[in-house]
């Protein structure tokens, strides 16, 4: 499909068919503002038939403050134009053993309810001829996390972007995770709480490795 205003196409083709976020060809031929413009009055329609008084001033901008969020915040993750550059540099220091970054914030939405998922994620990798910015595994966590989300996914997708940007499969990656979708409807479970995991290379295969790894993030 051409796409006349030059945006970035709305794919993740870089990742394995299933792990790619289900998005249409033609969801950034349309710019930010209107994006913003839309989704306004939409979310201002669900206010009216909620019976809110939009009149008043506390709920006035709303509609607008809601649809901003979504677009610039909540789910920029879903623009490809966003997708952090993860650049490597010289292993000078040549360190090759495990290296964590733990409790990295993660903010998401789930995609059935469309109400927020809470958690952190841990991630490690093996070093090998290069090493990465630490700043940077957190962006790519973030980066995936700012969509509408099921954490098996998300946590995949953290995985496979790590494994290509890094050049190793010796990578791993656990997220923890409240869902909001679970305590504040629904069975309305406020104690439990989700952990999903992907082990690659090295990880997969080596028990003791993987112990490590769960040792130095606390499990």
């Amino acid at each position: 499909m051409d796409n006349p205003s030059g945006l970035a196409p709305a794919t993740d083709a870089h990742l394995p068919t299933g792990l790619r976020t289900p998005l249409r060809d033609d969801a950034f031929d349309q710019a930010d503002e209107a994006k913003i413009a839309a989704i306004s009055g939409h979310f201002e329609a669900i206010m009216r038939e909620l019976g809110l008084d939009l009149t008043d001033d506390s709920l006035a901008g709303t509609p607008r403050r809601v649809a901003k969020m979504y677009v610039q915040e909540w789910f920029k993750g879903l623009d490809p134009r966003n997708r952090p550059e993860v650049r490597m540099f010289d292993n000078r220091y040549n360190y090759h053993q495990l290296l964590v970054e733990r409790d990295i914030t993660l903010f998401s939405c789930c995609e059935h309810h469309f109400v927020p998922i809470i958690g952190k994620a841990h991630v490690a990798y093996l070093p090998g001829a290069n090493v990465v910015g630490l700043s940077k595994l957190n962006r790519v966590v973030q980066y995936y996390a700012r969509r509408p989300q099921v954490q098996e996914r998300l946590t995949r997708q953290i995985a496979e972007e790590l494994k290509q940007s890094l050049g190793t499969d010796d990578v791993a990656v656990l997220i923890e995770a409240d869902h909001l979708c679970v305590m504040s409807r629904g069975v309305n479970d406020t104690s439990s709480s989700t952990l999903t995991s992907e082990y690659g290379g090295r990880f997969a295969t080596d028990e003791a490795l993987r112990g490590e790894f769960l040792r130095q993030i606390g499990k």
